[in-house]
């Protein structure tokens, strides 16, 4: 009896360390989501374009982003840490105020409600389908990023903090939050596919596209407005030849080039106003996101398709090579009866 009651401890202590672990996990990645939210959050408001009193609203809002890829890397269950990294980020900015749980809820609903309904029509990670493309665009980010942009300016409207106007503010968070999603989700997932060694065979080519890359893109944004989609035939060349691991960095990159230069007035955003700019930088960044992921997911997926197409092939090669001595032995005897009886 001893040795049974001495059994059952062990187990429970088993048990309970592991549970104590696992709550560690849970805790230790809530926590790195967090910080992960709140990096992102003070990049955001580097250059921000709109900024009122209490919040700062910027074009590109890589928190979303994190959000969204954290959310597939590590399931629903870390949705604390996305709450816990917009407080951090209220709290940097002003005392917090009865409106701030409002504000929290929707930087916390939108990338969840972006997870959800990605998960509802099978989107992969892998970006290797078009498919998952358009889902990325419609409903991870220009669908699910209405709700922070709309709870977070109605919000500020009630708080008497939005000296703007409404629609401004609201169609800067918007843009912000729904670019993070389409610029810097792709990036961060390919980032997190990276595995080592790269391959060298293309190391002449991608530097190429790297020189056309950091040449074109500040000459077109700095030009006028008309020269600015100069840098779409380096986009379109890097999305061909390697795919999200070519367009995906430097989409991000064309979309921080654009946001330095609208944020300055400067460049093709010279003499506009507010809304034009904000505008702008919604259809450029829109524009550019959109064919660095479909131009990327259409390229993968015929190569998947082909990869399937060679694999089949050859399975039947080797099918056709096992089954053709065994029916060549079949027929020999056949073959030998008949040349006899030609001779007979």
């Amino acid at each position: 009896m001893a040795g049974a009651d001495d059994g059952h401890c062990l187990m429970a202590v088993v048990a309970c360390s592991e549970k104590i672990r696992g709550l560690s996990v849970a805790f230790l990645r809530i926590l790195g989501v967090a910080v992960a939210y709140y990096a992102g959050a003070r990049i955001g408001t580097m250059e921000g374009v709109v900024r009122v009193q209490g919040a700062d609203v910027s074009p590109l809002w890589p928190s979303t982003g994190i959000a969204v890829t954290c959310l597939f890397l590590m399931g629903a269950g870390i949705w604390p840490g996305i709450t816990l990294g917009a407080l951090f980020h209220l709290v940097t900015l002003d005392p917090l105020t009865v409106v701030s749980p409002g504000v929290l809820a929707g930087c916390t609903l939108a990338p969840l409600c972006s997870y959800l309904l990605l998960r509802r029509v099978g989107f992969r990670i892998e970006l290797d389908r078009l498919r998952d493309g358009v889902a990325l665009v419609f409903l991870g980010a220009l669908a699910g990023m209405l709700i922070s942009a709309t709870v977070g300016t109605g919000m500020l409207v009630i708080n008497g903090k939005l000296p703007v106007g409404f629609w401004p503010t609201w169609l800067a968070w918007w843009a912000g939050d729904a670019m993070g999603v389409l610029l810097v989700t792709p990036f961060l997932l390919l980032v997190c596919r990276i595995r080592l060694p790269l391959r060298t065979d293309r190391w002449v080519e991608g530097t190429a596209v790297v020189v056309a890359a950091v040449v074109i893109t500040p000459l077109a944004i700095q030009m006028s407005l008309t020269l600015i989609f100069l840098f779409f035939p380096v986009l379109i060349w890097a999305a061909l030849r390697f795919q999200l691991a070519g367009s995906a960095p430097y989409a991000l990159f064309v979309s921080v080039m654009a946001i330095l230069e609208a944020s300055k007035s400067d460049g093709a955003f010279a003499h506009h106003s507010l809304t034009e700019r904000l505008v702008s930088l919604q259809v450029l960044n829109g524009s550019v996101a959109l064919t660095s992921l479909l131009v990327a997911a259409v390229v993968t997926e015929q190569k998947n398709i082909r990869l399937k197409i060679e694999q089949a092939c050859d399975a039947l090669a080797e099918v056709v090579e096992r089954l053709a001595p065994a029916e060549m032995a079949r027929f020999r005897p056949l073959e030998g009866a008949e040349g006899e009886e030609e001779r007979g």
